[in-house]
């Protein structure tokens, strides 16, 4: 998941790239073409800083409880959020159009414009972003911290703090104060609809800019209607991806994706992945723990050698994970498998995969870097 949210993220900034690059990417294969190279750290960058956002809230959750998820809406938060997803990138991939290089977590000093919005100044910032905090960290759970949820992802992006990554931050904050509330559990997030609607996302968020519209337009200098039909659309996306997810984790109907993908494994790609794994793996699934080697063994019925030779192609062909050589296994997703698994989950990874095989098919190897390079 974490991989499609990134591609989702920067895709809306039009800085993606093939799903297949940023799994390259995350093996530290980096193309010799100097742009690809700068959106696959991009892409890694986004990975990286969500699994530790979320590890850092989830103690923070363990110490403080509802303050960890009201601490994200701090300015130390917001700094910190931006600072770990630019941290780790060289200084050309932060260099700006006017060819100034932006530090990672410092609020911007200077006034920008972007397209018709002129942004606060930036010496109002600190008053803005307290205000900020006030007015949404304080709401009660429930519904209402839903609706401040998706109020405060406009509010930030209106507000600008950074000169640039604030539509990144905007996101992820989104999905972590989700994540803070036990809402997502790793299924979801709704970045993948704010990307799979990207042209409302942003024309809504744009509208939401706009000036009061007359004199029932709000008491501030922003329209209310505006923000009440973006905060109507985010709800709305979170409540479309949990009703796909719901669809997608079936329990019955994964039993038979599972077996197409292990169906496909044994005719076409003949990596040693054999259709008696499915028990094993369902249970796995279904279970969402763990089976001793030895156990999983037994469940396929096979014989000990090809067993053992079974589960070494599984875990080199990414169906299960272990952390250690003979480690208890647990159920994994690898990319090429989402089109069995979750089917249109994420489309642009099936479509990659299909060009992949193609090549494949067609005697070529598959698109990778003419020069192997680790980030510079």
């Amino acid at each position: 998941m974490r991989s499609m949210n990134s591609y989702y993220t920067n895709r809306i900034e039009g800085e993606h790239t093939r799903p297949s690059d940023i799994e390259r990417a995350l093996q530290q294969d980096f193309s010799a073409n100097a742009d690809l190279a700068r959106r696959q750290r991009l892409a890694v960058a986004h990975i990286r800083t969500e699994a530790l956002c979320e590890g850092e809230l989830n103690r923070r959750l363990a110490d403080d409880g509802d303050q960890a998820t009201r601490w994200l809406y701090s300015t130390e938060a917001l700094t910190w959020l931006h600072r770990e997803l630019f941290r780790d990138l060289p200084a050309d991939d932060l260099r700006l159009a006017d060819g100034s290089v932006m530090v990672p977590g410092e609020l911007r000093q200077r006034g920008v414009a972007i397209g018709r919005h002129e942004a606060p100044t930036w010496e109002a910032l600190p008053r803005f972003l307290q205000r900020w905090q006030q007015v949404y960290a304080g709401t009660r759970r429930g519904e209402a911290s839903l609706v401040a949820l998706a109020a405060a992802h406009h509010r930030l992006a209106w507000m600008h703090p950074f000169l640039d990554g604030n539509g990144r931050v905007a996101r992820l904050h989104t999905h972590l104060l989700l994540h803070g509330w036990g809402l997502t559990n790793g299924l979801w997030s709704p970045l993948r609809g704010f990307a799979r609607t990207e042209a409302t996302y942003k024309a809504l968020l744009q509208a939401a800019d706009e000036h009061r519209r007359g004199d029932l337009g709000g008491r501030g200098n922003l329209t209310q209607a505006g923000l009440v039909e973006w905060i109507g659309y985010t709800l709305q996306v979170c409540t479309d991806q949990v009703a796909f997810m719901a669809r997608q984790l079936d329990v019955g109907g994964m039993r038979d994706r599972i077996q197409a993908a292990l169906a496909y494994e044994t005719a076409v790609v003949k990596s040693g992945v054999r259709e008696e794994a499915l028990i094993p793996l369902h249970y796995l699934f279904a279970t969402q723990g763990e089976l001793g080697r030895a156990d999983f063994k037994a469940m396929t019925g096979l014989g000990e050698r090809v067993a053992t030779s079974l589960i070494s192609a599984l875990l080199h062909r990414g169906f299960v994970a272990t952390d250690s050589s003979y480690g208890s296994l647990r159920f994994a997703i690898p990319r090429h498998a989402l089109r069995f698994y979750f089917p249109a989950l994420w489309p642009e990874a099936e479509q990659d995969e299909a060009l992949l095989e193609g090549e494949v098919g067609l005697g070529r190897a598959p698109r990778r870097s003419d020069k192997r390079r680790t980030p510079g």
